[in-house]
């Protein structure tokens, strides 16, 4: 078992993580009710520095070769940068449009994607992912990192509360109602 750094060649295993945790927002992106194109979305993403999907904000649960959880994280204030790119291709490839809610701002190492693979869940990976995301944070200098968690997902919510996040508002993000989550890092 190992928590690493993503590295572009795990595109294959990754996407459908990401996807998973986005469930129907990946899907509005690609303006398709078929799963291939999120994936090809998601892949081409991955690969690429300098954008909210990219490796280089990634970590991974490793097991035999196998990853069975990722995280993608960020500077919450480098949000609008970081999306850019994403929004730019979705116009170009897709004719989406829609400028989505800011959901993360100044001060806050924002956790953008939490999975685990179904087959994989129950066993405390997707805590190890968090907890070791919270360290990298920490690492950088932040002194909270904030995530988002749809009303309608209690066992999530229930996970993040349990390790310290604090319910700080409500959000709403491409139609869909979140509550807004923060976890104050202690120095």
């Amino acid at each position: 078992m190992s928590i690493r750094s993503a590295k572009k060649s795990d595109f294959k295993q990754v996407s459908p993580l990401i996807i998973q945790a986005m469930e129907d927002l990946a899907m509005k992106f690609t303006q398709s009710s078929t799963i291939e194109k999120a994936i090809s979305l998601f892949e081409h993403f991955f690969q690429l520095e300098n954008n909210q999907y990219s490796y280089e904000n990634t970590l991974v649960y490793e097991e035999n070769n196998e990853i069975m959880g990722s995280i993608t994280a960020y500077d919450g204030s480098k949000l609008n940068e970081l999306r850019k790119p994403f929004l730019d291709y979705l116009l170009e490839n897709y004719g989406f449009e829609q400028i989505p809610e800011n959901e993360t701002g100044k001060g806050e190492f924002y956790f953008d994607t939490i999975s685990v693979s179904p087959q994989h869940q129950g066993k405390g990976i997707g805590k190890k992912l968090i907890l070791a995301m919270l360290n990298l944070a920490k690492e950088k200098g932040f002194e909270k990192a904030g995530l988002l968690v749809d009303v309608e997902n209690p066992s999530a919510k229930k996970l993040y509360k349990r390790i310290g996040f604090q319910i700080v508002g409500n959000k709403d993000l491409m139609g869909g109602k979140y509550e807004h989550l923060v976890y104050e890092i202690s120095n």
